[in-house]
């Protein structure tokens, strides 16, 4: 049997069900608005629905994981298509088990989207099977990353749940809560760049878009001569901006305006700074175009759009479920991001430190769910402080996933080929 395929045929099973779900998800919460004999039989009704599509995605997910496991020979968390597909699959994990406790079918509507948008980003790079690095085969690879990946999830569902709380109680009309405002049309724009960004990977690679730069890189040996050597940068979007002293191959436009339009800075270390650098603009530019068209179609901010989806509900059962979600995770993170990494750091390269980016990365996040818990159980922040700790926890967390592997180059570097 070819596991490999079978693994991936599961794969899009389970991202299609997500897709429906969430679609059944959005009306099971509409039922509320919609002119039914019956608005709580609907939501129980349609709720369940939804939520049995959810759980056989989840189960679909599951089947791609065991499976690529089997073909490949090795657990499949080792690079950033299998890390991020295994998130995904956990954070659908940490839903189901918040839903039995809290019972909440609109948490679907939040969760399931970030869920899809997870797994199509990893669906940005290769999902070739790759053999492991000496340093990666290790019984700690599995522990480590599983049970980080496993605290990052519930720390998913904690910011979902806190979301969903500053949009349910901002208050639109009040003049005074301009800052509230703001700051979630601010989350909103974060989450549109990273749409816009799986939106134009995949459309560029639909269109099998490759351009090739040469970048002069000097290099100074012990006797203190300048060594000149040239290295061949392959970019996979047009290059707005170009490798430090980079020389594009044939010429390129962009709307009738020749590329590149700027050059990666000098003191950007590294032969990829430049095309991360450019990933990072072709982000930031296609998310704010995104989020253009979305207030044009809407005509009123993209929180304030949402927030009628929410309005059956009790703010203090989302503060609940935000919290006890994170407090779930913080422990998980503890064990697999700090404890047993450090344990695997010093097996495979004889320290268990060395403020290498994403180690530095996963301190910052678990000293901030520290500081979270700590205000939460001894200052009392409960409500809109808390929601917004929980939303700012999790950008923290997706910068350690995804901007460190972009923008900063480290011994985790691998994860992001």
């Amino acid at each position: 049997m070819n596991w490999l395929a079978f693994s991936q045929d599961s794969y899009l099973v389970a991202f299609f069900l997500f897709c429906i779900g969430f679609i059944s998800f959005v009306f099971t919460v509409a039922g509320r608005k919609m002119k039914t004999k019956d608005p709580a039989a609907h939501e129980q009704k349609w709720g369940r629905i939804s939520f049995s599509i959810a759980l056989l995605g989840f189960v679909a997910q599951l089947a791609y994981f065991i499976t690529r496991w089997i073909g490949g020979g090795h657990i499949p968390v080792s690079n950033m298509y299998e890390f991020m597909s295994f998130l995904a699959m956990m954070i659908i994990g940490a839903y189901i088990v918040i839903f039995f406790i809290y019972r909440s079918y609109v948490m679907g509507v939040f969760a399931l989207p970030l869920a899809v948008l997870i797994m199509a980003y990893a669906s940005v790079f290769p999902s070739e099977v790759q053999p492991l690095i000496p340093q990666l085969d290790s019984i700690w690879l599995k522990i480590h990353v599983t049970l980080a990946a496993a605290g990052e999830a519930f720390f998913a569902i904690g910011f979902v749940a806190g979301l969903m709380y500053l949009i349910r109680t901002v208050q639109w009309d009040n003049s005074s809560a301009k800052r509230a405002q703001r700051s979630l049309e601010v989350i909103m724009v974060l989450i549109m760049i990273i749409v816009g960004f799986v939106a134009v990977v995949f459309g560029y690679r639909s269109a099998d878009y490759e351009v090739a730069i040469d970048q002069r890189l000097e290099t100074v040996d012990n006797q203190g001569q300048i060594n000149s050597t040239i290295e061949t940068i392959m970019y996979k979007m047009p290059p707005l901006i170009a490798p430090y002293q980079g020389e594009v191959k044939e010429d390129q436009k962009l709307l009738g305006i020749k590329l590149p339009l700027l050059e990666a800075p000098k003191w950007m270390e590294g032969a990829q700074a430049g095309r991360k650098l450019n990933t990072v603009a072709w982000s930031i530019l296609s998310g704010l175009l995104l989020y253009g068209i979305v207030r044009l179609i809407i005509r009123k901010p993209i929180a304030r759009a949402l927030q009628p989806l929410l309005s059956g509900l009790d703010p203090e059962d989302l503060d609940e479920i935000s919290y006890r979600a994170n407090a779930i995770g913080f422990p998980v993170f503890t064990l697999g991001g700090l404890i047993f990494a450090m344990i695997w750091a010093q097996i495979a390269w004889s320290r268990f430190w060395a403020w290498d980016p994403k180690e530095v990365w996963a301190l910052i996040t678990w000293l901030f769910y520290s500081a979270y818990l700590h205000l939460r159980l001894s200052r009392g922040y409960i409500g809109a402080k808390s929601s917004w700790l929980s939303v700012i926890g999790f950008i923290i967390v997706m910068f350690t996933l995804l901007g460190v592997n972009l923008i900063i180059s480290g011994l985790h570097s691998y994860a992001g080929v």
